[in-house]
This record gives C-alpha cells, structure tokens and sequence, in this order.
C-alpha cells in the first residue's frame, strides 16, 4: 500500500496571473485613446477668411498658437489666460533659445480686434519678431 505524503499538497503555484493586468492595460489605453483628442482642442474660434496664399513649410514643433477669444482670453498651451505678460515671458525665453520660433496668433474674427493688438503689443515690446496672424481659407467658388 502506498502512503501519500502531504508534501504534494503543500507545492505553491510559482506563475503569475496576468490576464486581470492586461484587462487593466487595454481598458486604460481605450480611456486614453478617447480623451485625448477632447484634451486638445483649443477655444471655438471663427477665424478671418483670406485667400489661399502659398505658406512657408515650417517644422511643426517650433510653432507655439495661442487662441485670443472675442471676451479677451488667452489660451497658450492648454491654461487660459486673463493677460498675456505670462505668455509672452515664456515666448520670450523659449525665442532666447530657440530663435525659428514662430508664434501663431488665432483670434475671432468677430471679436473685438483690441485683444489681439494687445498681445502683438506685448510680443514686440519682448522683443519676439516671429509672428504670424492665423485665418481660414476663404470658401472659393468652383471654377467653370
């Protein structure tokens, strides 16, 4: 007759369970996928119409955009601002270090113009040069 031992009982499981860990990862990356884009929208803005001119290719990461609203808000980097000296000192350094720096100014084009005539005021007195005024390309009727 053969004894058992209780030592065969006593083994512990040595692997590890990773499907609750992977469940956690992918519900996290759904999360993330959906809330980042609503995390970068800049204000609801109707900008100017111009006409369609040939643009300077630029490298995307020196362009810095701050969003001037109708009621005078400044939003630069996703902080709104009442005013721009906050904005415009950090331009000013980032502009010490980095002089391709261009700063993209998008304003309403039913808003009142003074918002925006401030912060260029602002930018030239900081001494950042690189400005470009940002519109919408006019809706051009089809060619015949």
């Amino acid at each position: 007759m053969r004894r058992f031992s209780q030592r065969n009982s006593l083994v512990t499981l040595s692997d590890i369970n990773i499907t609750p860990l992977l469940d956690l990862a992918f519900v996290l990356l759904i999360i993330f996928v959906i809330t980042t884009p609503l995390l970068e929208q800049g204000l609801n803005l109707r900008l100017p119409q111009t006409s369609q001119v040939e643009q300077k290719k630029l490298d995307p990461r020196d362009i810095r955009t701050i969003d001037v609203s109708p009621q005078g808000l400044y939003k630069f980097r996703n902080v709104v601002y009442q005013t721009p000296e906050k904005i415009v000192a950090v331009l000013r350094d980032e502009q010490r270090r980095n002089p391709n720096i261009v700063v993209a100014i998008r304003g309403d084009r039913d808003g009142p113009y003074k918002h925006v005539t401030t912060l260029l005021d602002h930018l030239e007195q900081a001494g950042v040069v690189n400005i470009s005024l940002r519109t919408s390309p006019a809706s051009t009727p089809p060619k015949r």
